[in-house]
């Protein structure tokens, strides 16, 4: 937890909407910090965590400009929970250190407050840098419609991608606060709620 700024952990499964949410949250002042973009840099950027996903999920991955083919990397990586859990082995430390480095940036700017949108947030131990963390919610049939117009995949593809990760069970049980992120649920409501928790 960093003092003189809150932190507000944003979790829940794939397609729940953490991103509305965070987009919401930015609005009236909080800095969002996306962990999938921090990944997606980290993955492209650091090269001992390039290494260990071309160990982990084939050679091809690594392209010849030193980047990551991410949809070849995604297709492996996303076919099974354990090489889903193994992904996130390899990338949670760098990202971690990142989101700590970027936190403590916007301490220091007296920032209003900062959302770390992640969904490992639980797992990654990011969860502990936060004074609340909150699961979003939405039902399977939002969430497999979301992540199809959202990352152009399938329905099959979007199925994979659920049952790769953890049961919303999970973030359930591990989180503070519930945002119900679907109609006739009122976002603003909630998130007031949750800003004004101490």
């Amino acid at each position: 937890m960093v003092i003189g700024v809150k932190i507000i952990g944003l979790t829940g499964q794939t397609g729940a909407g953490k991103s509305t949410v965070a987009r919401a949250l930015e609005k009236i002042g909080y800095y969002h910090i996306d962990a999938d973009i921090v990944a997606k840099e980290v993955i492209n950027g650091d090269k001992a965590v390039i290494s260990a996903l071309a160990r982990e999920y084939g050679e091809d991955i690594a392209l010849p400009d030193g980047s990551v083919d991410r949809k070849l990397l995604a297709k492996r990586a996303f076919s099974s929970k354990e090489n889903t859990e193994r992904l996130s082995e390899i990338t949670h430390p760098a990202v971690v250190r990142r989101i700590k480095s970027i936190i403590s940036k916007k301490e220091q700017e007296n920032a209003l407050g900062v959302t770390v949108d992640a969904i490992g947030l639980f797992e990654s131990g990011l969860s502990s840098l936060c004074d609340i963390n909150v699961c979003v919610v939405a039902p399977e049939e939002i969430r497999l419609e979301r992540i199809i117009n959202r990352d152009k995949i399938s329905l099959e593809g979007a199925r994979q991608r659920i049952s790769a990760q953890k049961g919303e069970d999970f973030f359930l049980a591990n989180a503070d606060k519930v945002i119900k992120n679907y109609p006739p649920y009122g976002l603003s409501e909630q998130i007031k709620e949750i800003i004004n928790d101490d």
